[in-house]
């Protein structure tokens, strides 16, 4: 998400997948690599379904050893409440505490930052998704790319070069293979070679303003994954997308919120080295100046539209990688969030449960106590603590994957799955 239209979300937790296949297997048993098979994810030879949380901040506090007891907050508690995976960012290009000082210059204090983030999810059984750039300006982006490629002399047009002009490509590249073969040195493990990363994601977001129509990000996806898996087998990989469709489809455009934003769901994501797809959604502002009931109503046709295309085209895992609830949204209250964030978990939980390739998901976001005002510069839209205390016991949906679809395998099939309310601040 654009951290100028940040929002920190705090909503109920109803943890529709919560600790779901991870039940069926040791908790120090889960040493093996997530995998893809039959369009659903697995662990082990078992089916892996998962609620998680984004924290893209962990990298960045992190890198002051004096703030790591944020970073190890959050995942401790996190997985106590049946939170398995966790997307951040491995990536900070220029700015503050930056990863990449300048094209190939790394500072190896945010290094360690990061290889204590992975040390420490390897810790509480937490997987991560480690994104490598962004698409916003954020910590850098696209745009910070385009600002080192003009100081060395290059003629760019604009900061979508960065899907097209070589020498953005290979600053990319050389960012992708120093993450991909860091060496880590707590666990004494390399990235690539390490399960606790679930996948790497090419981009936060990626949008196109030059080809509304994703011909041109397909290329650059193709080209790119191609790139990742040429330096790691191992783990699997996503784009970053938030869903919008292009060309490919013409009919399934009338689903997007208005407008393209030069992302194709479908083509981007039937490039054979992306593993599974995701999609992202935040109504307060896609369709924002409607009520609630409307907006869940967009909502369920955006998850479900998506949700039968990994079905029937892609045959991949779908994740919802990206939601929440605004409070500067009209009619904001406690009471319409937590209702809004609940039939949104609802409905993601009906859809597992139909079958299909409904894997998890992951809410916007989570941070530790005392980390309200945080916002590394930008505009958070609110500041509202999400902090899930250690202990909570969750009522947790018990799901299996058969060959006729997800059947209830444990005491809570019924709408059991409800996570109580946990310490909220507003």
């Amino acid at each position: 998400m654009s951290f100028t239209r940040t929002c920190c979300i705090s909503g109920l937790l109803l943890l529709f997948l919560a600790l779901t296949c991870e039940a069926r297997v040791p908790r120090n048993a889960n040493v093996g690599f997530i995998a893809v098979n039959s369009a659903h994810f697995e662990l082990n030879g078992s089916p892996f379904l998962f609620n998680g949380f984004n924290s893209y901040w962990l990298m960045h506090v992190a890198a002051e050893p004096s703030e790591r007891y944020k970073v190890t907050e959050v995942l401790k508690d996190a997985s106590a409440a049946g939170l398995s995976v966790c997307r951040t960012w491995a990536f900070s290009d220029g700015g503050d505490r930056a990863l990449q000082i300048s094209p190939g210059v790394y500072d190896e204090r945010v290094f360690e930052g990061l290889d204590f983030v992975i040390s420490e999810a390897k810790k509480y059984d937490v997987r991560l998704i480690l994104s490598f750039v962004n698409n916003w300006n954020d910590f850098g982006g696209k745009a910070q790319y385009v600002q080192w490629a003009r100081n060395a002399g290059a003629q760019i047009n604009g900061d979508d070069d960065f899907y097209t002009h070589p020498i953005l490509k290979d600053y990319y590249k050389n960012h992708i293979k120093k993450i991909v073969t860091r060496f880590n040195t707590i666990t004494k493990v390399a990235y690539r070679d390490d399960p606790t990363i679930m996948a790497w994601e090419l981009i936060n977001e990626p949008r196109d303003q030059t080809d509304y129509s994703g011909k041109t990000l397909n290329a650059w996806v193709q080209e790119m994954a191609s790139f990742v898996k040429s330096l790691d087998n191992k783990h699997l990989l996503e784009v970053g997308m938030e869903g919008f469709y292009g060309d490919s489809v013409p009919e399934r455009k009338a689903v997007n919120p208005g407008y393209q934003v030069g992302t194709d769901f479908i083509s981007n994501h039937l490039i054979n080295e992306i593993d599974f797809a995701t999609i992202h959604a935040y109504t307060d502002q896609w369709v924002s100046g409607q009520n609630d009931e409307a907006q869940l109503a967009w909502m369920q046709r955006w998850v479900t539209s998506h949700w039968e295309d990994a079905k029937t085209i892609l045959k991949k895992p779908l994740v919802l990688a990206e939601f929440g609830k605004s409070s500067r949204g009209q009619g904001y209250n406690l009471s319409s969030r937590d209702t809004f964030m609940s039939k949104v978990y609802r409905n993601i939980y009906n859809l597992a449960k139909e079958g299909g390739t409904m894997a998890g998901s992951l809410v916007w976001q989570l941070m530790a106590q005392g980390m309200e005002n945080y916002d590394d510069g930008a505009i958070m839209w609110w500041n509202v603590r999400l902090i899930l205390k250690a202990g909570l016991q969750i009522a947790n949906a018990w799901l299996a994957l058969s060959k006729h679809g997800v059947e209830s395998c444990g005491p809570n099939e019924s709408m059991g799955f409800l996570a109580p309310r946990v310490g909220w601040t507003a």
